[in-house]
């Protein structure tokens, strides 16, 4: 459904760059890149993104939690119905919600308040304490749509987004406004704009947990960090099969030689290239150390911290833009959620406040800002002791650069009705929310902070041209 824009002297250069073979083209494209990008990214400073993807669609129900007397008296009502006896999990009391409650700088409008899951006492004081944020029910949206928008058939006039309720597609709709088979995501082309500002744009786009669609862009390569071990080895080079030391090292020697026939060549130039950038982010983890305590047995802490530590490495790998991923699977809780989710959302809570606190050890905290996503939102409605794939989601936002202690969006009623009520505008059934603010806005907002131009957004946002009105705001406010 995304319509493609006019390519822009520098979207030329890039496609043509990408176009070309990897190693060859990655000098010559990164000088081109330099000419057109230093106007947008000619700061001194540092900023980086880190996106948090929960992957599987994470509850939004029992993740920022309904409180006020009123709306909490429908969730429990709601959400209780259908479940089976000893699933009273599925419903958080609103006791246990005391700890968590979020305190708004500026009350909601009609009394509406919030809580975080029991388990997410750390993000609850920094969102408390002006360091964390939360966006209202946001999702996927190809244009702004209303609940009889949504039951119209006329599709042209009102797209929806690709596939929805489809993990693998939502994931990769969030992650670059297509369904699966993207080959570029919006972090990626935020990494294109950066490239020529750093030192080595291979540092530009960083991911912790495997190969992402959201970390490519048109000329940025993702480079991939393991969380335990940091910069991974080139197989070839370090393998155990030439048990001489002799023999192993004339291999690599072969590996890094200039050949004559343009394959082999291009070849050892990427292979030049990846033992250089192990070489270069061994050396600079090698000089980073942090007294944050992370928590162990926690495989979202164990893939921040290493983010804290590439980020107390930027010196050395010559980084000023950088945009990082991470992921924590498991939140496709059709069942157990009564039991599952806590814990997840307890290791969510952990990582982040750790790596926040980090980021202030670092001096970063107010030029790193983390951001949540996940597939979808789930139902509000119980199927028993879980919830079924939803759309729209309510997702955080922290660091010192977050207008904290707020929340941005609008607070949707707690319903499960598909009327067009006007009180139930944003449901399609089931509890499902209709987002009332887009990804595309959410990126975009992120983005402009990082040093995107208001000009350049497009290019990286496509569908962004359909928003900008003033209930769908490009900048939704929450950074400084």
């Amino acid at each position: 459904m995304t319509t493609p824009i006019d390519s822009s002297r520098r979207d030329f250069l890039r496609h043509t760059g990408s176009t070309a073979l990897t190693g060859l083209a990655a000098p010559w494209l990164l000088n081109l890149a330099a000419m057109g990008e230093a106007a947008a990214f000619s700061a001194s400073d540092y900023k980086a993104l880190v996106c948090v993807f929960l992957v599987g669609g994470n509850d939004y129900a029992n993740t920022v939690v309904t409180f006020d007397d009123a709306s909490y008296a429908k969730y429990n009502a709601i959400r209780s119905a259908g479940t089976g006896s000893g699933n009273s999990g599925m419903v958080l009391s609103r006791a246990s919600l005391a700890a968590t409650e979020l305190r708004p700088a500026v009350a909601l409008p009609d009394g509406r308040k919030y809580a975080l899951n029991p388990n997410m006492t750390g993000l609850a004081g920094l969102f408390n304490a002006g360091k964390a944020a939360v966006q209202l029910n946001v999702g996927p949206l190809v244009v702004p749509l209303t609940r009889e928008q949504y039951n119209s058939t006329n599709r042209v006039k009102y797209p929806l987004p690709p596939k929805l309720f489809s993990h693998n597609d939502q994931q990769s709709v969030w992650q670059s406004s297509s369904p699966e088979g993207a080959t570029t995501g919006w972090g990626g082309k935020i990494g294109d704009m950066a490239m020529a500002n750093n030192g080595d744009g291979l540092f530009s786009c960083i991911s912790v947990t495997g190969n992402q669609v959201f970390l490519t862009g048109d000329a940025a390569l993702q480079y991939q960090c393991s969380a335990s071990a940091g910069a991974i080895a080139v197989k070839s080079a370090s393998d155990t099969f030439f048990y001489q030391p002799e023999m192993r090292a004339a291999f690599v020697a072969m590996l890094q030689q200039n050949r004559p026939h343009v394959l082999e060549n291009e070849y050892n130039a990427i292979m030049r290239r990846g033992m250089a950038a192990q070489a270069k982010v061994s050396a600079g983890l090698s000089g980073v150390s942090l007294k944050t305590a992370f928590a162990t047995g926690n495989d979202l802490a164990d893939q921040l911290k290493m983010v804290a530590q590439l980020i107390g490495a930027r010196g050395a790998l010559g980084a000023r833009r950088q945009v990082f991923m991470v992921s924590l699977g498991g939140f496709d809780l059709h069942d157990y959620l009564d039991t599952k989710h806590g814990p997840l959302l307890k290791k969510v809570d952990e990582a982040m406040t750790a790596f926040y606190q980090a980021t202030v050890e670092l001096g970063v905290a107010n030029q790193v800002t983390t951001f949540t996503a996940s597939d979808f939102g789930r139902t509000l409605t119980s199927n028993g002791d879980g919830s079924d794939h939803g759309w729209g989601s309510h997702h955080l936002m922290m660091g010192g650069a977050v207008k904290g202690a707020a929340f941005y969006g609008k607070a949707p009623p707690v319903s499960v009705s598909d009327t067009t009520a006007a009180q139930d505008q944003w449901h399609v059934g089931q509890g499902r929310l209709l987002p009332s603010t887009s990804v595309d806005q959410y990126a975009a907002t992120l983005a402009r902070w990082f040093g995107v131009t208001d000009a350049e957004l497009p290019s990286v946002l496509p569908d962004l041209k359909n928003f900008g009105s003033v209930d769908y705001p490009v900048n939704l406010g929450f950074l400084a």
